[in-house]
């Protein structure tokens, strides 16, 4: 069973006619969750145990510059590889050979990662995580055309569901099991890893049916068209200041992701911090999947602006309180609530982008400078958080570990608490927005 697009029907109007059933949706949404699954192992769990083993005292500090190296093709790629899939002339289709070799890049790059974390060799393992970034982003930029292309847009909502429901239990699942078994095998995870994107790749490039386009496309004036990236705030206000709230949303975000292992750690002192980050990471998404739906239908009835003023006043109070929990089962606590903000912004995040698009005619080009409202923070939080850190290392004695100070983890929450306010306060600068 296969999914076709309308563009192949005999009728076109069988596009408004032609149910997409369940089976189609989630082989559309295959490629989703097994992205979603590497990252959710990868950013949270294996990429501060492997800074840990090989960088040592330095290791908040070269996780942060490992996080900013590897997003800058996560900021620059799905600019020119979208631009590119639009005008893909192969019999393939125009998002398929996109999607395949930039997994089977992607593949090679967590191969990449597992020789050099066996190695320790620190140099090969920022490459092959540039590497892993580059195929990744390359596939989810042509990617990201594949609903808007083969779904009605009166079933956009339902596919989206679909798109939601697979980040959150494949993120789930990659935190959960590699925290589990990243300390006795490494080499492990990263074959589950590679084992999963690869087959959830594979499944949606056999699920997913294209039609080649038709006609040459006009030759792409890129002088042009990275002229046309720049949206002015001055002409458009409102997805400005949405842009901006977005980023700092995820300046805080990304600010204490990358650490929570080490926090679980040096503050709450758990034995063993990738299982229970995890732990923390999951509850999160649990309690997000049940607000994100409440908070998706709320926004709906009282409009936008509400949702997000409440659900950024929650999480940076959590933030606040994270800094004085003790004990797991209050992290635990705290990551819950966390996650019941969180959730119910992401259920708005996507509809005030679209709400504010300068142009619906380009909306791909204006959603791919929305989306570097996410990646940039993802350069930028990271190497801020982890430069605060390395102040404050505390250097092991008699063979024990260096840890950070607790002040240390107090700054960046503290930072992270003020972005998620500001981020919510300065909606209402958005005025054609509810």
């Amino acid at each position: 069973m296969r999914v076709e697009g309308p563009s192949e029907a005999a009728n076109p109007s069988t596009e408004n006619e032609r149910r997409i059933r369940p089976v189609e949706h989630l082989l559309m949404s295959g490629y989703w969750f097994g992205s979603n699954f590497m990252w959710g192992a990868l950013l949270p769990i294996v990429l501060p145990h492997e800074m840990e083993a090989m960088a040592h005292d330095r290791k908040a500090q070269m996780l942060g510059v490992l996080a900013a190296f590897g997003a800058l093709p996560a900021l620059l790629v799905p600019l020119i590889a979208g631009a590119m899939s639009d005008r893909c002339t192969s019999r393939f289709g125009r998002r398929r050979p996109f999607i395949f070799w930039g997994a089977l890049v992607g593949c090679a790059g967590i191969v990449g990662l597992m020789l050099a974390g066996q190695a320790a060799n620190l140099p090969f393992y920022f490459a092959a995580y540039f590497v892993v970034q580059f195929g990744a982003n390359t596939a989810l930029a042509a990617y990201s055309g594949v609903i808007p292309d083969l779904v009605p847009h009166s079933q956009r909502g339902v596919a989206s569901g679909y798109m939601a429901l697979m980040s959150q239990l494949s993120t789930l699942l990659g935190a959960l099991l590699m925290g589990r078994l990243i300390k006795n095998d490494p080499a492990l995870v990263y074959m589950i890893m590679l084992a999963v994107f690869a087959a959830f790749s594979l499944l949606t490039l056999w699920g997913v049916k294209e039609s080649p386009l038709r006609e040459e496309p006009p030759e792409l004036d890129w002088i042009e068209y990275l002229k046309s990236l720049w949206i002015s705030p001055k002409d458009y206000p409102d997805f400005a200041w949405v842009w901006i709230t977005r980023f700092l949303m995820m300046m805080g975000f990304y600010s204490i992701l990358f650490y929570l292992n080490y926090y679980l750690r040096d503050v709450v002192h758990v034995l063993n911090p990738n299982v229970q980050a995890g732990q923390l990471i999951g509850l999160s998404l649990l309690a997000a999947t049940i607000s994100g739906y409440l908070g998706g239908a709320i926004s709906d009835r009282i409009g936008r602006k509400p949702v997000v003023y409440a659900s950024s006043f929650v999480i940076a109070l959590v933030c606040l309180a994270l800094v004085f929990c003790h004990s797991l089962n209050q992290a635990l606590f705290a990551g819950v609530v966390f996650g019941l903000g969180y959730g119910a912004y992401i259920s708005v995040d996507w509809a005030l982008g679209t709400d504010t698009l300068p142009s619906k005619e380009h909306a791909g080009k204006d959603m791919g400078v929305w989306h570097v409202a996410m990646t940039l923070p993802q350069q930028m939080a990271p190497l801020f958080a982890g430069l605060i850190l390395q102040q404050f290392l505390v250097p092991g004695r008699q063979g024990a570990e260096s840890s950070y100070a607790w002040v240390g983890y107090a700054l960046i929450f503290g930072f992270a608490a003020l972005f998620f306010a500001l981020g919510g306060y300065l909606l209402k600068n958005v005025r054609g927005v509810s």
